[in-house]
């Protein structure tokens, strides 16, 4: 069973990618080291974005009441989102332990194989395959794929195997983190300073629990014995004068401020994504949020490698789109965990932070970081023009009409996880989907029917859309047509990330 993927780490990430490769028709098994979910909850929800792609495999109806958060920050400076004319609200509230759940119920019932109580150890690498050496719980295991993906965090196992650098900074601060129970805890959602460079942060869970962060500038990076939950209330206690020693904890942890990037997210068959790719302190469920973009960019990708649909040479526009957005998530995480860390010596850029935040546009560009909506991928089309559209994520919640009246939206035409060719019914422009490709692109005439909650901005008359639901063809911004010259271009887009074509008769 070579033609395969193995993902080592069971988490968000590895579960959506697993979960979007075997929606491609390919075969992958996920090991992790742990025998049974930890629990933990590091992220509190995720960004717009994540919440698309949940939209575009109908898991986002799946998780049940959701609270949108009205309002964004930027290292604690506030961002007003409803002020923006684009919806940036993240989900709120959501325990990063439900995410999980719900991602292994999704994937356990595309028939995925979760393996729990496998720690990797090594890899044995060959120029057709990878074999992946594990402990488990009898003892010495090895498994053999095609593609091995590390999704094994910040202190990946996979990475260092393989010999993938991850530079960044070291560790100089340390903080505790706690879900607790049985006691009432002020709200302080995007934390409070207080003197002397320390923060302190505090939000509601419902039902009873609560989140508390606590950065004590004299807790050391790296803590020489276990943490218990009366560290955390001890510092809780000397930042607040409150006492929380009575309460229950659910879980706690410590962690630092640490970060890094690895120098390539492929190197032959090795593959990385989420923390493995881009590890960073937990600020906001930012690493979460840019692992599961990681997870859709790569899984159909690594779907239409093995399935003999498109050449391996693909999976290096893996590294090309999304290694970037792990740069900037560095460096945005950088900034964002200056600001909220460092004391009062930093008002003054933070003031004037909160000024440039009030104009539309600078409160918009930022916003985006944060949402992941304005990610832009070049797809390389040759066209002079190109559509201003090209590469930028289509909004789910775009609404067509359908030939026999039937209204949809575009995040369900992506369920099926397949390519989507879409034209405007009677258009003489509109570029029909070639022959050769009908096998693996799904063709539909529909049209764009702007309004109740629908972007009304007019859309080209073809649209080729990827799975992960970025645009990856249209015709190029002129407005004069050119049916062969579009035919051609259309063709190179359809065979760059979708293969050559099918003979037909």
């Amino acid at each position: 069973m070579e033609n395969r993927v193995i993902i080592v780490g069971a988490g968000p990430v590895g579960l959506m990618l697993a979960g979007e490769i075997r929606l491609g028709g390919a075969d992958v098994v996920v090991y992790d080291k742990l025998p049974a979910p930890s629990g933990e909850s590091r992220a509190l929800g995720f960004t717009k974005r994540v919440a698309e792609i949940f939209d575009q495999r109908g898991l986002l109806s799946r998780l049940g009441t959701i609270r949108w958060g009205q309002n964004g920050h930027f290292g604690g400076v506030g961002i007003d989102l409803s002020a923006l004319a684009e919806n940036h609200r993240g989900v709120l509230g959501l325990p990063q332990s439900r995410t999980e759940e719900l991602l292994t119920e999704w994937i356990t019932g595309l028939g995925v194989p979760i393996r729990r109580g496998y720690a990797a150890t090594r890899l044995t690498e060959d120029p057709d395959h990878v074999t992946v050496h594990f402990d488990g719980p009898e003892g010495a295991f090895e498994d053999t794929a095609a593609y091995v993906v590390g999704c094994d965090g910040g202190g990946s196992t996979i990475r260092t195997a393989a010999g993938i650098k991850a530079p960044g900074w070291e560790a100089t601060r340390g903080m505790f983190m706690a879900d607790i129970t049985g006691a009432e805890v002020g709200q302080r959602p995007t934390g409070q300073r207080i003197p002397g460079g320390n923060m302190i942060l505090s939000v509601s869970l419902g039902d009873g629990y609560y989140r508390i962060l606590i950065h004590d500038k004299s807790l050391p990076p790296r803590l020489e014995r276990p943490l218990t939950y009366e560290d955390v209330a001890d510092a809780w206690q000397r930042m607040t004068g409150e006492s929380l020693h009575h309460a229950q904890a659910r879980w706690i942890c410590h962690f630092d401020n640490a970060a890094g990037l690895a120098t390539h997210y492929r190197k032959d068959r090795v593959l990385l994504a989420g923390d493995a790719a881009h590890h960073t302190p937990p600020l906001a469920g930012w690493g979460l949020s840019a692992g599961i973009q990681d997870a859709a960019n790569l899984g159909w990708k690594l779907a239409a490698v093995l399935g003999g649909r498109a050449p391996d040479a693909l999976l290096d526009s893996y590294h090309a789109e999304r290694h970037p957005i792990g740069q900037q998530l560095l460096r945005d995480t950088h900034a964002a965990s200056t600001l909220y860390l460092t004391g009062d010596e930093l008002e003054p850029l933070r003031a004037t932070l909160r000024e440039l935040l009030a104009y539309p546009e600078a409160a918009h560009h930022l916003a985006g970081h944060v949402s992941g909506l304005t990610v832009r991928y070049d797809m390389e089309t040759g066209q002079e023009q190109p559509h201003p559209l090209l590469g930028c994520r289509i909004d789910p919640e775009t609404a067509f009409t359908l030939e026999d009246g039937t209204r949809t939206r575009i995040a369900e035409l992506l369920l099926d996880g397949r390519p989507l060719h879409l034209t405007a019914p009677g258009s003489a422009s509109a570029q029909p989907l070639p022959a050769g490709w009908a096998d693996r692109v799904t063709a539909v005439s529909a049209k764009h029917t702007p309004g109740e909650g629908s972007p009304a901005a007019p859309l080209p008359e073809t649209l080729l859309i990827r799975p992960d639901g970025y645009l990856a063809w249209a015709p190029p911004a002129t407005g004069a047509t050119d049916a062969q010259a579009d035919a051609e271009s259309l063709g190179r887009a359809l065979t760059r990330w979708f293969g050559p074509a099918a003979v037909t008769d």
